[in-house]
Order: structure tokens, then C-alpha cells, then sequence
């Protein structure tokens, strides 16, 4: 008897600390009626009527313009904000839990040229991290590994499935290269000057980054007997058909990175950070370079720069003409991860205006990524990927979703943190009678 009891015991323990189940597929046609839509591409129907079937959205109209049947079940959402799902990108979710923990952590491989190591066969579907992305309308992100030159391959995945593989939208879409610094700071612990001084390695990093890219070249080109992986993961590279990702933030060594892309003829490439990116715009423009800006909510990293200069970054390359995304790394990554609408709503703030900014996190980011076919505004023919907000889901006031459907699937908003929220109201409003 007594070992029934614990079977049940570390049952019910074990449903407490799962993900919620992945929601069944569509199977009968959604209306959403009277909702305010926020169509990811700046525009806005005040009064809308947007229908999805089998995970597609089918119709995307004016409610006041349009005497079209409604079909299957219906949702009146007058006065709330209907969006469409919001993308993460440079995101480390499900692949570390709790940094403390070792066995938890798969975010980083030991090696410099690591080209052939994909992220998404490390990708934890049922991470609680990933879970609670869901309730701020964040339901899409592109998981990438971090550390050594080049860090490995990245892919995209939404927030509802079983496994990796049902997760997956878009498998290796990206390549990611963590650029040298052109300048290091002295080590105040080992007795050197604390300030900043050139970087006497720079180039024989950069002559290091080049040789293997030659290298990768001449094995594809050859006939060799003997299978290099690394080498191999390269293809894709040269014929274009993935994208190359620099984490990279210097004016200077943004320029070597453009000169870069020519030397090595790369077809698709992404700046991801870019503080400085400002400072070259003509030539990402001329060179038809994306950027995805680092967080906003951050303090400037020199002194002569405005103390909310990293607020701005999004809007001067936005109005000068630079396709630009936000990411989330940094301190605190993967928590922060869920912050992005309010990013979004800062930069929006900041020289940008709420619509722009809700294609920071939308239509833009699909674009950098390569799946703004199917994801990414809330248009015909696309995923049914999209939530209802009680308000302006760009501020957190507003930003309280009753409604969220990924691929059309209808998905639970409850986690960990809604399910201790309830515990300690619960608590405290006991208490207080």
C-alpha cells in the first residue's frame, strides 16, 4: 500500500512541475470579432474580423465593411487588441533551466569553429522558461547556441510542442560568429591598466576566421576521403541558403564585418547586437544588412553618449532606413526573454511610434529570420499564430492576454508563475478578512 501511495505522490510532483500539455489541433473554424488588430505591418483595423481554420488564417477584414458569415466558434473581443504572435530572436530558451545547475545548461560546446553543432537537438520543449514566454504574447524564437568563434546553428521554434521536432519552424536556419574585439580592457586583478587599449590578437583572430572559411571552401570543392562535419556545415553557407548571424557591436569592427561579407561573397547576413551600428549606416544600407539591436532597457556603454541613447538605437536605424529587429540577451537572458513587447513599447516611446515598434518584435524580425511567408503579421495564408489582449500588449499595464492560438491551436496561459500568483492572493486575501 505504502508504495501506491508514494507512486501517487511522485505523480501528482512530477504533473506540478511539467509544461502545460501542447493544445490539440484545430479543428473547427475561429472568429474573432470586434477586436482592435494590430496587423504587424503598421497598420491597424480599429474594428476587425479575422477568421482561421486548420491553422491558417483565412480572413483578415473590416468588421463595418463586410456583411461576411462568421464561421465555427466565435469570440467577441470588442475593445480589446488582437496581435500577431511576437518572435524572439538570439534567444538561449530550452536549452538552459537553472544556470546554477550544470545538467541543466547546453547552451555552449567546447571548441572554437563549431559550424556542425545545432541547437535545436538540445532544445527542451517542455522547459518551464519557455512556458512562460506564452502569458506576454511571446510565442515564437529563434534558439542559439552561445560561445567559441563560431557557435554553432540555430533554429526557429514555437512555444507549443512535445518535442524538438514537432517545435520547429524553421531547422538551421542561421549560422552565428561571435566577432573579435579590436580592443580589450586591462586586467585591474592582475595589476594592469583597467582602461581600454587595441587588441594586439584582432587580426590574428580575424586571419583565423578567414582560414577556416578558405579551408571550408576547399574541402566542399574537393574530393575528399575523409568526412569533416564542420567543414561539411559549411554548404549551406556558400550556396546562401543560410543565413550568417555576427554578434558584433564596434563601428570598427561592424566595417570589418561588411568587408568581410564581400571577401567571402555571404549572401544573407544579420548584425546582432550592433551598439554602434549607427555609425555605419550607409554601408549596412548599401550592403543591405539587417540589424537585431540589443535590449534597450540598458545603460549606455560610453560616457559620451546619451543616458538613453540604448532607448533610441532601434529608432535612428529604423528612420534612416536599416531594417531593424529587437533581441533579448544578456544578464538574465531568458527571464528577460518575455519582456520583449516591453522593449518594444520603449523603443516605440523613443523615436519609433506604436506601430513601428510592434514590427520590431512582428514583420521585421520575421523578414531578418527568412519566415515572413508564414509568420509575422496577421494576413491571409499565414500561421494562425496570434492573441487577444485586454489593451496595448506593448505596455504591461495592458499587455493581459485572454486568447492565444499557435498554428490555430488554442494554448493554455497558465505557468509556474500564474499558478504561485493564485497561491499567495489566495494567501493574503485570507489573511486580510
Amino acid at each position: 500500500m505504502k508504495y501506491l501511495v508514494l507512486l501517487a505522490l511522485f505523480t501528482c510532483i512530477g504533473n506540478s512541475f511539467a509544461q502545460q500539455t501542447p493544445a490539440s489541433k484545430q479543428t473547427e473554424a475561429i472568429t474573432i470579432v470586434g477586436a482592435t488588430a494590430h496587423l504587424g505591418n503598421g497598420e491597424i483595423i480599429e474594428n476587425s474580423l479575422i477568421i482561421f481554420e486548420d491553422g491558417k488564417i483565412t480572413q483578415v477584414l473590416d468588421a463595418t465593411a463586410t456583411k461576411m458569415q462568421y464561421r465555427g466558434r466565435i469570440i467577441e473581443a470588442k475593445g480589446k487588441h488582437v496581435y500577431p504572435g511576437f518572435i524572439a530572436p538570439n534567444a538561449t530558451l530550452g536549452l538552459v533551466e537553472i544556470d546554477a545547475v550544470r545538467a541543466t545548461d547546453d547552451e555552449d560546446e567546447i571548441g572554437s569553429m563549431l559550424p556542425h553543432i545545432r541547437s535545436i537537438i538540445a532544445y527542451n520543449a517542455e522547459s518551464k522558461l519557455v512556458e512562460s514566454m506564452r502569458p506576454n504574447g511571446v510565442l515564437m524564437g529563434q534558439i542559439v547556441p552561445r560561445g567559441g568563434r563560431i557557435s554553432g546553428t540555430s533554429s526557429i521554434v514555437q512555444f507549443d510542442a512535445w518535442n524538438w521536432e514537432d517545435a520547429v519552424i524553421k531547422e538551421d536556419d542561421g549560422l552565428h560568429i561571435n566577432w573579435p574585439s579590436s580592443f580589450t580592457r586591462g586586467r585591474w586583478w592582475a595589476g594592469e591598466d583597467p582602461g581600454i587599449k587595441p587588441s594586439e590578437d584582432y587580426q590574428k583572430e580575424l586571419l583565423e576566421l578567414e582560414d577556416f572559411f578558405a579551408s571550408a571552401k576547399a574541402y566542399l570543392e574537393g574530393n575528399s576521403e575523409k568526412t569533416n562535419l564542420a567543414y561539411n556545415a559549411m554548404k549551406n553557407v556558400f550556396n546562401g541558403e543560410k543565413r550568417v548571424f555576427i554578434h558584433v557591436d564596434g563601428k570598427k569592427e561592424i566595417l570589418d564585418v561588411i568587408d568581410f561579407k564581400q571577401k567571402q561573397k555571404i549572401e544573407h547576413l544579420v548584425i546582432v547586437g550592433g551598439y554602434e551600428a549607427h555609425k555605419g549606416i550607409e554601408e549596412l544600407k548599401e550592403n543591405n544588412i539587417p540589424v537585431l539591436v540589443q535590449r534597450p532597457h540598458d545603460q549606455p556603454n560610453s560616457e559620451d553618449h546619451d543616458y538613453d541613447f540604448p532607448y533610441k538605437l532601434a529608432g535612428i536605424l529604423h528612420n534612416k532606413g536599416v531594417l531593424v529587429a529587437l533581441e533579448s540577451s544578456g544578464s538574465m537572458e531568458r527571464m528577460n526573454t518575455r519582456n520583449l513587447p516591453f522593449y518594444a513599447g520603449t523603443a516605440g516611446a523613443y523615436g519609433l511610434g506604436k506601430e513601428e515598434a510592434l514590427k520590431l518584435i512582428t514583420s521585421n524580425t520575421a523578414k531578418i529570420l527568412g519566415i515572413d511567408d508564414i509568420v509575422g503579421t496577421l494576413e491571409k495564408g499565414k500561421d494562425a499564430t496570434l492573441f487577444i489582449s485586454e489593451g496595448d500588449a506593448l505596455d504591461m499595464r495592458g499587455n493581459i492576454l485572454t486568447h492565444a492560438f499557435i498554428q490555430g491551436r488554442e494554448v493554455s496561459l497558465e505557468t509556474h508563475q500564474t499558478e504561485l500568483y493564485q497561491r499567495y492572493m489566495e494567501k493574503y486575501e485570507s489573511a486580510s478578512k
